[in-house]
């Protein structure tokens, strides 16, 4: 089967097009053929080695955790799934790499069932595959910050892959959301029915000048200087969670996420799209051969929604 792989960490270049074996389904796995994946922040940080220390990595690794497809083979165990089964999934593993661990940048992936569910049939397979790493980041850091209807909700980087699904989601449980972005961003987060405002100096001023008795949570999908504010923005009692920055945590006594496969919370993405209140916002759409052009495309920073990689158009 091709696949993207490299054999050793660094820039966009160590990403090759090559050949391997059909990968080995277990009892509680399926093989699916890969229409579709995405490109991640964190797939580009796996890539440099910054998830050494926290991953285990064996050569070569075929990157990739978002999946789109259809499942070609079930194992011993898996009464979940049917060949022929249209699925997506946060195809995460224990490992990076090697031959039990491979990622989703290629023509088959076997995937553990926890980590998939059936795909949104409103959605396209390129659709599909932008949603499973940052819509399960939003929707679970949303879970545990215990946001429910009548909040206000800040969303930091709100126009972002992370961010868009967030305010998507907190607008359907029925909170009232703020969201940061670019200027340029404020009329797309009106289209998802957040009230925008611009990061950087003066944010406390203009949250309060919007919800003068402070926002009910915090949400910081961007890191560096969006959790200064916390102080002067959350009213007392509020929640702030970050999948960025630790002191969401130890600073301010909120919560500091990773996201988690979950196939349950994925089914409930995909019940979300299919009611129509999450849509997937894609900026560009890569082919295979060309996975390095999206990693720096993804690398670049400042993208607005995802970056999807198609694998094959036809199952």
């Amino acid at each position: 089967m091709r696949a993207v792989t490299y054999r050793r960490f660094g820039g966009p270049d160590v990403l090759e097009v090559t050949d391997l074996p059909t990968p080995k389904v277990g009892p509680d796995s399926v093989l699916i053929r890969v229409r579709a994946s995405s490109v991640n922040p964190v797939d580009w940080k796996v890539r440099e080695g910054h998830l050494a220390e926290v991953m285990d990595t064996v050569f070569p690794v075929i990157p990739g955790w978002d999946v789109a497809g259809v499942v070609e083979q079930v194992g011993l165990d898996t009464p979940e799934f049917r060949v022929g089964d249209e699925v997506f999934g946060y195809v995460r593993k224990d490992v990076v790499g090697g031959e039990v661990a491979g990622g989703t940048f290629a023509d088959l992936v076997a995937a553990p069932v926890r980590t998939l569910a059936h795909k949104p049939s409103s959605l396209s397979f390129e659709e599909a595959a932008a949603v499973p790493l940052a819509g399960l980041t939003a929707y679970q850091t949303i879970r545990r910050a215990g946001v429910q209807s009548g909040h206000t909700v800040l969303v930091h980087a709100a126009a972002g892959g992370v961010g868009s699904f967030a305010v998507q989601i907190a607008r359907s449980l029925g909170a009232r959301v703020i969201g940061t972005a670019s200027e340029s961003n404020h009329d797309y987060l009106r289209t998802l029915g957040a009230e925008p405002t611009m990061y950087g100096d003066g944010l406390a001023d203009r949250v309060r000048a919007l919800e003068p008795a402070g926002v009910d949570v915090v949400l910081d999908y961007v890191g560096g200087d969006a959790l200064d504010s916390v102080p002067e923005v959350l009213r007392d009692g509020g929640t702030v969670a970050s999948v960025i920055d630790a002191r969401a945590r130890d600073e301010f006594g909120g919560l500091y996420a990773w996201v988690r496969p979950d196939s349950a919370d994925l089914a409930e993405l995909a019940r979300l799209a299919d009611a129509g209140d999450l849509k997937p916002e894609i900026a560009e759409v890569f082919d295979l051969a060309d996975a390095a052009g999206a990693h720096e495309r993804s690398q670049s920073g400042h993208v607005r929604g995802k970056i999807v990689v198609r694998v094959s158009t036809e199952a």
